[in-house]
């Protein structure tokens, strides 16, 4: 198992690509803990991860974007196992919006949640780490962080910012063997693309070369790369999960 007696922390875990991640790396032999807003889900999810692994899994209902709350998440890693070795950012939010109707509540949502709370995580698991002198954390971008959309000013300007805030913290803490990367997922089945017209989803899929949307198994594979001793000597990187989508 590639992640036997690690421990990992993930956030947005309810769902999606933070649901396929937590279970992919129960399956590599971590310890998962896990966050979300829905205790209710968290609960759901938490009874899988432990009939996988036969290991507790811890849950943190909160705010990913709140700091007080994140620093008691934290605090309470710390007291039940002191350590941490992987981190991963997943929680994220997006709205569709044209320029000229973009709403200031939506956009510090979404700032907040896809800039702003990573850099807190990454503040804290950060100081964990460095009493190990170890860690991997692993950012969720998107492909529009890199190439940007049509109506997605706001969300494509906060995973752009994520995509600087890895580069930068992997420079910072690889001095103490802390590798900081991110994946960046193109058209993948989730939530987040639930609402999309028939007619927007065959031009996404027309957009990828492998001409098929992703899965969320597909992208926590590469985080577990990421978060696995195969990577031992990557940081400041961003891999595309994207099937050669072209924007």
């Amino acid at each position: 198992m590639l992640l036997k007696g690690k421990i990992g922390f993930v956030t947005g875990a309810t769902k999606g690509i933070g649901k396929a991640v937590a279970i992919t790396l129960a399956q590599n032999g971590a310890k998962v803990i896990i966050n979300g807003r829905d205790q209710n889900r968290l609960e759901e999810v938490a009874e899988q991860l432990t009939e996988i692994s036969n290991e507790k899994t811890l849950i943190l209902p909160y705010d990913v974007s709140n700091y007080d709350e994140v620093k008691r998440a934290f605090q309470t890693i710390k007291k039940e196992y002191n350590h941490l070795d992987i981190l991963v950012n997943n929680a994220g939010v997006l709205y569709d919006s044209l320029l000229g109707m973009v709403q200031p509540d939506k956009v510090n949502d979404t700032i907040n949640v896809n800039l702003v709370a990573p850099i807190f995580h990454m503040q804290f698991a950060s100081r964990l780490m460095l009493r190990q002198k170890s860690g991997s954390i692993i950012n969720v971008s998107s492909i529009l962080g890199m190439e940007g959309d049509k109506g997605q000013v706001v969300y494509s300007a906060s995973k752009a910012g994520l995509i600087g805030a890895t580069k930068s913290a992997a420079k910072e803490l690889a001095s103490s063997n802390i590798r900081v990367n991110a994946v960046a997922p193109g058209f993948i089945e989730t939530d987040l693309i639930s609402n999309l017209s028939e007619g927007k989803r065959t031009e996404r899929i027309d957009s990828i070369s492998m001409n098929r949307i992703g899965t969320p198994g597909e992208v926590a594979d590469s985080v577990l790369y990421l978060a696995s001793d195969l990577s031992t000597y990557v940081t400041g990187e961003v891999i595309k999960v994207s099937g050669g989508m072209v924007i």
